[in-house]
């Protein structure tokens, strides 16, 4: 009997410390909200790379080198763009120390969350969000205006070609020019 009661015990404590984890682990609407902004400008990198870098250095005032430092450390733009949020909320706001601080408490040991790298650092991620998707939108935005550039300017030699008419071939031209 005492070894019955010692075994369901230990399969008690064993699934107890098994399922912990995986409550310790849920993230909150806004992280996963956080998460897919992330999620969406690495997408956006993939198609116009060069623009989610640049809006990104617009938005949180921070140059190539710091951005290429940060990559070098295989963050992804998503990642970047949050950690700078982040470190823009801290006292002496994007520093080194304060992107050292976020990267450490993100990477860990223990791997967490950024609900807990913002609760830990006294900051919401709303803010940080806001500016994501921000970064986001102009991203989009600039991708149609330079389409739309792009069919003008298509549009246009279209157009000025048909205006000059059919164009004749050396060979033609010589034709007509002998004929005369």
């Amino acid at each position: 009997m005492k070894n019955r009661k010692m075994k369901l015990m230990l399969v008690g404590i064993l699934l107890g410390s098994a399922i912990i984890p995986v409550f310790a682990q849920e993230t909150s609407k806004e992280e996963s909200k956080l998460e897919a902004g992330a999620a969406e400008l690495n997408k956006l990198y993939s198609e116009g790379q060069q623009r989610v870098a640049d809006k990104i250095k617009a938005q949180f005032g921070v140059s190539d080198a710091l951005l290429l430092g940060m990559l070098y450390k295989n963050m992804r733009y998503g990642e970047i763009a949050i950690t700078l949020g982040l470190a823009q909320g801290l006292h002496g706001g994007i520093r080194d120390k304060n992107l050292y601080r976020i990267t450490t408490l993100r990477h860990g040991p223990p791997v967490v969350g950024w609900s807990k790298v913002a609760k830990n650092l006294g900051l919401k991620l709303g803010p940080v969000l806001s500016k994501i998707r921000k970064i986001s939108a102009d991203v989009r935005k600039q991708e149609k205006t330079d389409k739309e550039a792009e069919k003008a300017e298509r549009e246009k030699v279209q157009k000025s070609a048909k205006m000059e008419g059919p164009v004749k071939t050396e060979r033609e031209s010589m034709k007509s020019l002998m004929h005369k």
